[in-house]
């Protein structure tokens, strides 16, 4: 029986081990890919040229069979610097337990236990694998590393304190992640902060550097005070301080000075609460109540829901400027207890549309750690600055109702303050992905600022309408030069070659043939203008006619001009009462080119009876021996007389058309 219990124990018993080295088998893989996969590797945040690195836990302890491995780089052409912050590894050896730098051509440690460790190693080249690798141990804290190019020889890590240096007045060079490093600070920007707070952490808390970039610091050692009084910002919480012999302060750009606003229409909101009270009376928590030095209750939004719509406040600058922080509080009063816990902003200028303000490193929405109870105030600074009129404080989180009092932190745009605007990195930069939205950060021209005038464009095309109006004056010039030229009425000469010169009888020999339509003789030439003046008609010249008759346009037969000897026309004289001719009366005789004298009808027609005078033979006109004057014609006077009679003949000749004119003495002598 015995024998029996004895080999069924032994039996357990190998079972049991077998099972455990089954489960230690399976396992083994698992612990193997594990350390594979970095899980040693605490806080890291990297960005450009600098950053910094811990083990996991640290400052706690660092876990058993980890490893992590992990590749920092700087920019190419510079040189990286390492600073070792803290290092504690337990192991002696370094054989399970240590950290090592490689490069492609060098190795630096291991390193572990007590060894003598260099607080900084400046490498050869831009780019080296951390490796910390941990096996069994019980305690020890592992590492914090920090590094930056060789454009930063002035380098510290996240644990340097302001108690560490004895000068008054110095400068450091600060890495990104300093944040959420172990370590306590005391004080606040405005009244400083007591010595020995961590100089990093404190200058995030101050609105100096940003965490995830990092940066300059400029130092001022002074006495210290009794008392630090504690407040939240940017993320960062600053506790209550006692008596210190020292203190010191962050020198600023200057650029932190509060935003005024005048009036209550520069703050606008998305809804208002309106609340009744104890005595029936209506209390309004308006947008205009939103000022922070301001008493009494904040602005409040109509819907206290957690899934309503967006609710926001509206701040109107009245113009662009340079906003560099914030500070916020909840309702501010006791029986309210109204804040926003988180919020993220939003921003425009004139005429553009609203942007949202970006992280750095991710280019995500970034949002900003709010209150945390309704009385206290809470500061958060945009690094890089936002640049604009117009911003929107947005709440994505709060407790119980959205309530806010704000204050803007900036300062007006100058050229002095060139140095707090952004300045876009070098394509080679790594360890940070490219910002599509830069205008939060840097000042460029837009659609709302007024940019320089390019000459050129202004000039070029005005020198070339110039010359487009010259040459079109030009050419209108010509075209209306020839125009007059060619118009048939545009001179004497031009209306002379519009009829053909008549061939006339002379006072002398007999030298061309007679016209009807324009009298002319070589005397006529000789006279000069004054010849112009007469016609062969007695009627007034017309301003819408040309002075002589135009030929007829229905085809009539023409008649030769009787040609009498000019010594019968002198013997003799013509009589009206012998003739047929019923002569209409006769005006005064105006002067002619080619003689002088009075003209008598009488003599007229006593030459004519002596002479025989025939008539040519042609077909009888139709109608009466003269044509009715048209209407308007030239002789109105002498169609009203009573006495005027149309005259009664049956011969071949037909008056002109448009008026009847006695002959003056010119066109009878032409005539004999």
């Amino acid at each position: 029986m015995v024998a029996g219990a004895r080999g069924g124990c032994a039996l357990a018993g190998g079972a049991h081990r077998g099972l455990l080295a089954l489960l230690l088998l399976v396992s083994a893989p698992l612990r193997l890919q594990a350390e594979e996969l970095g899980d040693g590797c605490g806080h890291i945040v990297t960005y450009q040229d600098s950053g910094t690195m811990t083990s996991k836990n640290y400052p706690g302890t660092y876990p058993n069979h980890t490893v992590c491995e992990k590749t920092i780089t700087v920019p190419k052409g510079k040189r990286l610097i390492l600073r070792l912050g803290d290092l504690d590894i337990e192991s002696q050896t370094c054989a399970s337990d240590y950290l090592l730098f490689t490069s492609n051509s060098h190795q630096y440690g291991p390193y572990c236990g007590s060894m003598n460790v260099p607080k900084e190693l400046l490498l050869n080249t831009s780019e080296v694998t951390v490796r910390f690798e941990s096996g069994s141990h019980i305690s020890g804290r592992g590492f914090l590393l920090t590094y930056a190019s060789s454009d930063h020889p002035d380098l510290i890590t996240c644990l340097e304190r302001a108690n560490h240096y004895l000068m008054t007045e110095y400068s450091k060079f600060c890495p990104a992640g300093c944040k959420d490093i172990a370590g306590d600070i005391s004080g606040n920007v405005v009244d400083g902060y007591r010595d020995t707070s961590l100089l990093c952490k404190a200058a995030i808390h101050a609105g100096i550097i940003a965490d995830e970039l990092g940066g300059q610091i400029s130092v001022l050692q002074l006495k210290g005070i009794s008392r630090y009084e504690g407040v939240l910002a940017n993320g960062v919480l600053s506790r209550d301080g006692s008596l210190s012999e020292k203190r010191f302060l962050f020198t600023s750009n200057g650029c932190s000075k509060s935003l005024t606003l005048d009036s209550d229409r520069q703050i606008t909101a998305s809804s208002s609460w309106q609340w009744v009270n104890e005595i029936g009376e209506q209390v309004l928590w308006s947008p205009g109540q939103a000022r922070l030095q301001d008493q009494g209750p904040s602005w409040a939004s109509g819907d206290s829901s957690k899934n309503h719509r967006r609710e926001w406040l509206e701040i109107d600058l009245g113009e662009k400027k340079i906003i560099t922080g914030i500070r916020t509080t909840g309702s501010t009063q006791s029986h309210f207890n109204f804040y926003v816990k988180s919020f993220v902003m939003n921003f425009k200028n004139n005429n553009s549309k609203w942007r949202t303000y970006k992280g750095i490193v991710n280019n995500e929405e970034k949002v900003f750690q709010g209150n945390f109870n309704f009385r206290d105030p809470v500061r958060n600074n945009f690094i890089p600055p936002i640049v604009a009129r117009f911003v929107r404080v947005v709440p994505k989180k709060w407790h119980q109702r959205i309530a806010l009092k704000v204050e803007l932190i900036g300062c007006q745009i100058t050229q002095g303050n060139d140095s707090l605007v952004w300045r876009k990195t070098s394509p080679n930069s790594v360890g940070s992905t490219k910002r599509e939205d830069e205008a939060i950060t840097k000042v460029i021209p837009s659609e709302e600022m007024p940019a320089r005038i390019n000459v050129t464009m202004v000039v070029v095309p005005l020198a070339l309408l110039l010359v487009l109006l010259s040459v079109g004056i030009g050419i209108f010039a010509v075209l209306r030069r020839k125009r007059k030229k060619g118009h048939p009425n545009g001179s004497a000469k031009s209306q002379k070659r519009d009829y053909q010169q008549p061939l006339m009888i002379g006072t002398g020999t007999v030298t061309r043939k007679g016209s009807t339509f324009r009298p002319m003789d070589t005397e006529a030439d000789q006279a000069g203008t004054s010849a112009e003046a007469c016609s062969h008609y007695d009627c007034p010249p017309s301003s819408s006619r040309h002075e002589y008759a135009l030929p007829l346009t229905n085809p009539e037969p023409e008649y030769a001009t009787p040609i009498v000897e000019r010594h019968l026309a002198r013997a003799h004289t013509f009589s009206a009462a012998q003739s047929r001719y019923r002569v209409p009366g006769s005006q005064q005789a105006h002067k002619h080119s080619l003689s002088s004298g009075s003209f008598s009808p009488a003599a007229a027609a006593a030459v004519a009876n002596s002479v025989g005078y025939q008539r040519p033979q042609g077909p009888a006109p139709a109608g009466p021996g003269y044509d009715q004057p048209k209407a308007g014609g030239c002789l109105p006077a002498m169609r009203a007389e009573p006495d005027y009679q149309k005259p009664q003949m049956n011969d071949a000749y037909s008056a002109p058309r448009d008026c009847l004119k006695p002959l003056n003495q010119t066109a009878v002598t032409a005539l004999l």
